[in-house]
């Protein structure tokens, strides 16, 4: 197996303003997350947050410390979210088995020593996702499956936003340090997600977009609600978004995201909306 991250830094809203698409691509897009055999990371210096993937084929794949984090474990002073996005799987946390079928996560807590990752059948391997950040609190390991998550309903199919919100890792399903992690997963015929779009400076936000049909794409959008960019992404492809960015997306057709975010608090309804008609 093989452990592969690379580091990232803080922006200002002022020094993205100049950015062209490139350097917008490189500092806020992330690919490559799922490679078959190898566990891959990208360390964002915004909360110290962590987005990554494991792609269990024949052998299963530790969750190994990166040098960023400076511990001798990865949990040591972390916790992490993990929602299944491939081929069934299990997750064993310090010799205890979790059983993850396609889009269930498992919630892990600060302090547990050995996480591995494994795919019940190499040929359609389990893809794992996860979200990390720092933790100050052990809290224990717990499995939620969508079924287990309030689900908000929103939007409509006249504004093409009709969708459905699945909180699988906030405070009122799991208890947590800071990290929240959900789906949301849009109706056929609808395109745009977290729309009206909105801030909040108080918690950085990583959005996962998933079974995005070939050849399709989505646009994100992200910036300051007067200075916006854009950013096209394919299948499987995250965007770091900073505290001070909207983070809100349309389709060439409907697909399902994964939101994760951590900062100063639990509040989930804590956000500044921004109408469409305000956006620039």
């Amino acid at each position: 197996m093989a452990t592969i991250y690379e580091e990232r830094y803080a922006y200002h809203p002022d020094d993205v303003k100049s950015y062209d698409t490139e350097k917008i691509r490189k500092e806020f897009l992330v690919q490559n997350i799922f490679v078959p055999g190898d566990v891959r990371m990208v360390y964002s210096q915004i909360e110290r947050y962590i987005v990554g993937g494991a792609t269990p084929t024949d052998k299963p794949l530790l969750l190994e410390a990166i040098d960023p984090i400076k511990a001798p474990y990865f949990c040591d002073r972390r916790e992490v979210g993990v929602i299944n996005v491939g081929g069934s799987g299990s997750v064993s946390v310090d010799g205890k088995e979790y059983k993850l079928e396609y889009k269930d996560g498992l919630y892990i807590g600060k302090g547990s020593k050995e996480v591995v990752f494994k795919s019940d059948d190499a040929a359609k391997p389990a893809l794992f996702y996860f979200n990390s950040a720092p933790a100050h609190k052990e809290f224990p390991v717990k499995h939620v499956t969508l079924a287990d998550a309030p689900k908000l309903h929103l939007g409509s199919t006249a504004t093409s936003n009709e969708r459905d919100i699945n909180q699988m890792m906030i405070n009122s399903v799991v208890d947590t340090c800071q990290l929240q992690m959900g789906m949301t997963e849009l109706n056929e015929g609808c395109v745009w997600n977290t729309m009206p779009a909105h801030t909040h400076s108080r918690r950085n936000e990583v959005y996962f977009y998933f079974e995005v049909p070939e050849g399709q794409a989505v646009c994100h959008f992200m910036g300051q609600p007067k200075e916006t960019r854009h950013i096209w992404m394919q299948n499987n492809e995250a965007v770091i978004s900073p505290p001070w960015s909207i983070h809100s997306a349309a389709g060439t057709s409907n697909y399902i995201f994964i939101w994760g975010m951590a900062g100063e608090n639990l509040d989930y309804s804590d956000m500044d909306i921004i109408q469409p008609n305000e956006l620039k």
